[in-house]
């Protein structure tokens, strides 16, 4: 990514008032297709805003307007009975692995390379944040997603592939440092 690119994106942590604005983005066809209910999905980022959730929760802005949302997630704090049940796959990673999630919520900036920038950056800031291990989990046929994952510079973690269901997990390896241990 460009430096010009890196400045033009930025990461405002999600408050109240920007709920309607998710909201809307949650009920648009092409999240509805690869994220949950939309009421599900607003009750879980308003636990994340409220300290309920450890999960933190930002919008991508680009150009000071809001067109994605971001997440991070604490793969250690999945590691329970709960959700290894569902996600087994989760026993395998180190417990301070993060994960992230996103989503361009604009339908209007789609397909122009904003979602792989905005990860990219994000995973950059985590890994100056300290975080060594950051993955994603999409839907192996969620193509535009691995598509653009990919060049972000998420790669799928061998020894998973055809071992997690329904979400290919890649990690993101840094332009500075191998990020996987």
């Amino acid at each position: 990514m460009k430096k010009a690119d890196a400045a033009l994106i930025r990461f405002e942590p999600v408050e109240h008032r920007h709920l309607p604005l998710l909201d809307r983005w949650l009920h648009a066809p092409h999240m509805r297709e690869w994220w949950g209910e939309p009421e599900e999905e607003l009750a879980m980022i308003r636990d994340m805003i409220e300290g309920r959730d450890t999960s933190r929760p930002f919008l991508i802005v680009l150009e000071g307007e809001p067109v994605g949302y971001i997440q991070y997630w604490y793969v250690g704090h999945h590691q329970n009975e709960s959700w290894l049940e569902k996600t087994p796959w989760l026993r395998e990673l180190p417990a301070d692995t993060v994960g992230v999630d996103l989503s361009i919520g604009d339908p209007a900036k789609l397909s122009q390379g904003i979602g792989s920038r905005a990860l990219k950056a994000f995973a950059e800031k985590l890994v100056a944040d300290g975080h060594e291990s950051i993955i994603i989990d999409p839907d192996p046929a969620n193509l535009r997603a691995v598509r653009a994952y990919t060049k972000a510079g998420f790669r799928q973690v061998p020894h998973l592939v055809g071992r997690t269901g329904d979400s290919l997990i890649m990690q993101f390896k840094s332009s500075a440092r191998e990020t996987t241990r």
